[in-house]
This record gives structure tokens, C-alpha cells and sequence, in this order.
């Protein structure tokens, strides 16, 4: 199966930058995070001479050492501190994590590159595999459906303003996950009792279900998570 062709774009959704800083840094790492997955996905997913793949190595090796002899970046300080959850997004509105976010964020090198928006009281993502995230012959790791399942589940939080941690997902897989065609993933509170969020979503291909998840996360004070002390 081809993989579709992806063009660059960087919605400046989200600022990581310290504060000192502009908003070039977060979009030179949300490019660099992008150019990174790319050369993952052409790692895997493209015929090379050996010669090639040496030049390559040699090459990304050399831009790690570069990058490695900067001074350590601690990212919970980089991150906003005010109105994290004080506001909602509004209906149909694009949403977005901090840029790290390992699978949502635009600079995470292992990021599935999805695009996510609020649907009523639902978090609608739409994201395609690509070839990096094979596991079984074009079909998607089961591991990754459930890291996606994970994090738009996270999104809901903001629907509801409300910071909160994982404490139980349970995936059901109902059939193969397809590589390189665009899927949906919905996900929504379905009651909350105490601190407890009961949750629910469905992975589907053209309405047709791939996985479904049930998920409890736990809310905790906004202050602590903020702090760091969650």
C-alpha cells in the first residue's frame, strides 16, 4: 500500500518557548520533530543502497552530537502556567497539546501526526498510519492504537477543564488497523463518579470500527499538576 505524501505545516497552536524567547524556537523544533518522523517513516518505508543508508546514519549522527552539546532543557518550565484549563474549546475548534507531547506533539520525534478538533462533547482526531508504525504486515502495532486512544482521551480533559491521569485503558482490537488510508478517532466522557472519569472511544475506517476503548482517569487538583507534584 502507498504511502500518501505529507506536506509541512505548522500551526502555531501552541507556545513551549520560554518566555524570554519568540515563538521561532517553537516552530524551528515543531519543523525539526516533523523532518525527524519523516526520516523514520523513509527509514522503513523506502528501498536505499547500503551507501546511502551509511551517508544518512553519518549524517544524522552528526547533527545528535550538535544538538547534544546544548544546555539541558527542562520543558515543565518552559510550559504556560495561566488559564491551562480555564477556558474550553468551543465547538468545531482545532486543539493542541504542549509540543512535546510524545504522541500529539508537533516536535515529538515519535509524534502520529493527527489532527484534532472538538465535536459536541467529542474529541474528533484523524490520523493515518504510516510506515513506521507497522507492525503486522500493513496493518498498524496494537501498542500504537492504544498510545493514540491514550492521548485523544486526554483531550476530553479539556473539554471538560479539568486536569486528570490515566488509571486504567483496556483496548478492544475488532479488526486490523490499516497503514496509510486516514482514520478517526472519537473519544468522550461517558459519567463521572467522584474523581473518577469513565471514558469511551472507537478507532474507525470510513465507519467501519477498528478498536474500542474504556478508560478511567483520575482528576487531581490543577495547582499540583501544575507544580509539578501530582
Amino acid at each position: 500500500m502507498s504511502e500518501p505524501q505529507h506536506t509541512a505545516h505548522y500551526d502555531p497552536l501552541v507556545h513551549v518557548a520560554p518566555p524570554d524567547r519568540t515563538d521561532a524556537e517553537a516552530e524551528a523544533r515543531a519543523r525539526l520533530g516533523r523532518a525527524i518522523r519523516d526520516v523514520g517513516h523513509a527509514t522503513v518505508g523506502r528501498h536505499a543502497s547500503v551507501d546511502h543508508l551509511q551517508a544518512s546514519a553519518a549524517t544524522i549522527e552528526l547533527l545528535a552530537a550538535q544538538l547534544d552539546r546544548g544546555a539541558l532543557r527542562n520543558r515543565h518550565e518552559d510550559e504556560p502556567r495561566d488559564g491551562v484549563w480555564a477556558t474550553p474549546p468551543v465547538e468545531g475548534e482545532a486543539m493542541a497539546s504542549h509540543d512535546e507531547r510524545p504522541i500529539s506533539g508537533r516536535s515529538s520525534p515519535w509524534g502520529l501526526d493527527f489532527e484534532v478538533h472538538r465535536e459536541g462533547d467529542e474529541v474528533v482526531a484523524v490520523v493515518t498510519m504510516r510506515a513506521a508504525h507497522e507492525g503486522a504486515p500493513g496493518r498498524s502495532h496494537g501498542g500504537l492504537v492504544a498510545a493514540l486512544f491514550d492521548d485523544v482521551l486526554g483531550f476530553v480533559l479539556n473539554i471538560l477543564s479539568v486536569p486528570a491521569f490515566t488509571g486504567e485503558l483496556t483496548v478492544r482490537y475488532e479488526a486490523g488497523t490499516p497503514v496509510g488510508v486516514p482514520l478517526e478517532c472519537r473519544c468522550r466522557l461517558a459519567r463521572q463518579e467522584g474523581r473518577k472519569l469513565f471514558m469511551t472511544g472507537e478507532l474507525t475506517d470510513d465507519g467501519r470500527v477498528l478498536a474500542r476503548t474504556t478508560a478511567t482517569f483520575i482528576t487531581i487538583d490543577p495547582e499540583r499538576f501544575l507544580a509539578g507534584t501530582a
